[in-house]
């Protein structure tokens, strides 16, 4: 069953070894994935790990680039984006306006990566847009909900 805001006593601040860790939680169910989330009911959490060039992570607000595209080897973007199950669920959420988990990968001061919880946040808007490689790209807008950031 998909939960949508927060897991249990996980509170924004509190930190995961691994996504492993996190899927344990409840907090993010996909080992691999960014996104958990289905277009029949939206998006329930993400995970910014560097990966998308596109990705902002700013105080108030973040920029999250859709699914798909990218060369599974290098990382780079090499294709347009299209409209697929992970990016309609953006759409969904955008329309529901349910919360959606954010998790973001971070390192603490000795250098360890960790999975930093950042709060709930809105899908407030959707663009089609070129990216910075130049090819189009679905760009998300989430921000925090009030008290969350």
């Amino acid at each position: 069953m998909r939960i949508f805001g927060h897991v249990g006593t996980y509170r924004p601040g509190d930190t995961f070894a691994s996504r492993l860790a996190l899927s344990a939680a409840g907090l993010h169910r996909p080992l691999r994935a960014g996104v958990s989330g289905i277009p029949a009911e939206g998006v329930d959490s993400i995970v910014l790990a560097g990966q998308y060039e596109d990705d902002v992570f700013g105080e108030d607000q973040i920029l999250y680039a859709g699914h798909g595209g990218r060369d599974p080897k290098t990382g780079h973007q090499v294709a347009d984006q299209e409209l697929t199950a992970r990016n309609q669920a953006f759409h969904k959420s955008l329309e529901t306006q349910l919360p959606v988990r954010v998790l973001h990968k971070v390192a603490t001061e000795d250098g360890t990566l960790v999975y930093r919880y950042e709060g709930l946040y809105q899908v407030t808007a959707a663009q089609y847009v070129r990216g910075r490689s130049g090819f189009y790209i679905w760009l998300f807008t989430l921000r925090p909900l009030p008290g969350e950031a």
